[in-house]
């Protein structure tokens, strides 16, 4: 295989150079600290509501999970209405992209930004754009998921 990287010219290794010195140090232990408290803090929260659901709604822990995530959902979407959930995400990147809050604030931002658009070509086609690939890649993971298990366990019987 050819390698398709360009030599660069003395100029351009001088340009590379000073580029290089002036780009600022990222603080990547502070980002990494901040991702890390604000995503746990996401979990946190989401595992509260699924504990109030199971102690005060009376349901147990498998059927706690659905309206823990509908909940959580809500919050995100309503956050990320408000303004709100784009400052936490500048404030702690990466640990927002917590799957279930995340996503949300994903097809809700493209929602609103494209709302002008209209209701079917705006807010539905440029929501669903995202999501889409999103909701592909996670059938097909786990069709071959199931597969895997289907072949390497020979016990399942896909019952419980």
């Amino acid at each position: 295989m050819a390698n398709k990287t360009k030599k660069l010219t003395p100029v351009q290794m001088e340009y590379k150079k000073m580029v290089d010195h002036r780009e600022p140090m990222r603080p990547i232990i502070k980002n990494c600290v901040r991702a890390f408290l604000v995503g746990g803090l996401i979990c946190l929260i989401g595992q509260s509501i699924q504990e109030l659901f199971m102690h005060w709604g009376g349901f147990d822990e498998k059927k706690a999970v659905n309206p823990t995530v509908a909940v959580m959902i809500i919050l995100s979407v309503m956050l990320t209405g408000f303004g709100v959930y784009d400052k936490i995400a500048q404030w702690a990147g990466a640990g927002t992209a917590v799957p279930v809050t995340g996503f949300a604030n994903s097809m809700a931002s493209a929602a609103i930004e494209h709302r002008s658009e209209g209701l079917v070509l705006g807010v539905g086609g440029k929501m669903f754009k995202l999501a889409g690939p999103v909701i592909v890649f996670g059938v097909v993971a786990a069709f071959i998921v199931g597969i895997l298990h289907f072949l390497f366990n020979p016990n399942a019987t896909g019952g419980h």
